[in-house]
C-alpha cells in the first residue's frame, strides 16, 4: 500500500491480448511510478489469460494482479466493478489509470463514486508536478497533472484532484506511446480471489455474442491521406482515396467533413475520433481546428494543401502547399508515378 504506486486497469481484447490502449499506459505508469519513487502497478481481470499477462512484465510492471474467473469473460460492468473496486481499496494506490474506451468509460466512473475521489476524463497527457491552491495558497507536492482538452478544444486544461485518493483518469488511445521497458524485466503477480454475490453475477447475462472484426483501422497505418470540409464533396474525396492507394497509404478525415458525409466515421481523427501518430500525414483542405490537431499533431512528417496561406494546420505542418487540392493532388501523383519509372 503506498500512495507513489500507480495501478493500470489493463482491459482485455476478444482475443485474451492486453487492448494497446492498457500497454500505452502501461508505459507512461512505468514513468510516473518512477517519478513518484513508487511501484507500478496492474490489474487484469479475465479468464485464461496467462498470455496476456506474460505480455506486461516488459513494460515494466511490478505487481500484476490477476483475478481469473470465467465469470469475468467477457467483460460485464458489475463483476468487474465489485473485483476491482475492492482490490483498489486493499491496494491504496495513489494513481489509478483507465483507457477511454468503452469499457474505461463504463467502469471507471464507477469506481470513482464508490471511492468518492475524482475523474478526469479523455487526458491526452499526464505528468507529475506540484500545485498551489489559487485560494488558500496551499501547496501540493508530486500529484498528478491531468491534462486534457476543454471548452471545445479551445483550450488545454490542467486538471488536479489532490484531496481525494487515488487520483483517476481515463486517457485516449493512441495519445502515448507504447514502448517496451526492459524485455526481460521480472513481475511479481499476485492472484485475487474473486467472489461475487449473486445480483452482481446476475444482473446482466449475455445470452450470445457476435464479433465483427473492423472494416476500417486507421490508427496504426504509416501514411495517412486525410481531408477535410474543404474537399467539398464526397465525389471529390474518392481523390484522396486514389492517392492512398498510390503511395500505400490510409485514407482519413476530419470531424467537418464526416458530418458532411464525405466518408465513413471509422476515418474520423482527432478529439472526438482516433489520434494516429503516421510517418507521413498529408493534410488536404483542412483547415486545422485544435480538435483535429490533437489527433494528428504527433506526426513523423505533415504536409498541408491547403488554400489559405493562414489556415492554422499550416502552423504545425513540416511542408505547406498552398493552392486547391483538387488541382495540387493529381500533380502530385503524376509526380509520384515519373519518379517511380
Amino acid at each position: 500500500m503506498s500512495k507513489n504506486n500507480v495501478l493500470i486497469y489493463c482491459e482485455l481484447t476478444d482475443n485474451n491480448t492486453v487492448a494497446d490502449i492498457s500497454l500505452e499506459l502501461c508505459t507512461k505508469g512505468r514513468q510516473l511510478a518512477t517519478r513518484l519513487q513508487g511501484r507500478l502497478q496492474a490489474a487484469v481481470l479475465g479468464h485464461d489469460a496467462a498470455e496476456a499477462v506474460k505480455s506486461l512484465s516488459p513494460y515494466g510492471v511490478d505487481d500484476i494482479f490477476v483475478a481469473d474467473d470465467p465469470r469475468l469473460a467477457p467483460y460485464r460492468t458489475l463483476p468487474h466493478f465489485s473485483v476491482l473496486s475492492k482490490l483498489i481499496g486493499e491496494q491504496q494506490p495513489g494513481i489509478v489509470l483507465f483507457g477511454a474506451s468503452s469499457v474505461g468509460r463504463d467502469l471507471a466512473p464507477r469506481i470513482s463514486s464508490c471511492l468518492r475521489c475524482g475523474l478526469t476524463a479523455d487526458c491526452t497527457a499526464l505528468e507529475i508536478g506540484d500545485h498551489t491552491d489559487a485560494k488558500t495558497q496551499k501547496q501540493y507536492k508530486d500529484i498528478l497533472l491531468q491534462i486534457r482538452p476543454a471548452f471545445g478544444g479551445n483550450i488545454i486544461a490542467t486538471i488536479v484532484t489532490p484531496e481525494t485518493l487515488p487520483q483517476m483518469a481515463t486517457v485516449r488511445e493512441g495519445v502515448m506511446k507504447k514502448e517496451i521497458y526492459d524485455p526481460n524485466y521480472t513481475s511479481t503477480v499476485h492472484n485475487v480471489e474473486v467472489s461475487l454475490n449473486k445480483a452482481d453475477d446476475e444482473a446482466v447475462v449475455i445470452l450470445s455474442r457476435e464479433i465483427e472484426a473492423k472494416r476500417i483501422d486507421i490508427k496504426g497505418a504509416p501514411i495517412i491521406v486525410a481531408g477535410g470540409y474543404g474537399m467539398g464533396s464526397r465525389e471529390n474525396f474518392a481523390l484522396l482515396h486514389d492517392l492512398a492507394q498510390l503511395i500505400g497509404g490510409s485514407v482519413g478525415a476530419t470531424r467537418a467533413a464526416v458530418d458532411a458525409g464525405f466518408c465513413e466515421p471509422e476515418r474520423q481523427i482527432g478529439q472526438t475520433g482516433v489520434t494516429v501518430r503516421p510517418k507521413l500525414y498529408i493534410a488536404c483542405g483542412i483547415s486545422g481546428a485544435v480538435q483535429h490537431r490533437a489527433g494528428m499533431d504527433q506526426s513523423a512528417k505533415i504536409i498541408s494543401i491547403n488554400t489559405d496561406p493562414d489556415a492554422p494546420i499550416n502552423a504545425i505542418a513540416d511542408y505547406t502547399i498552398i493552392g486547391d487540392a483538387m488541382t495540387v493532388i493529381p500533380q502530385f501523383m503524376t509526380a509520384y508515378k515519373n519518379n517511380l519509372k
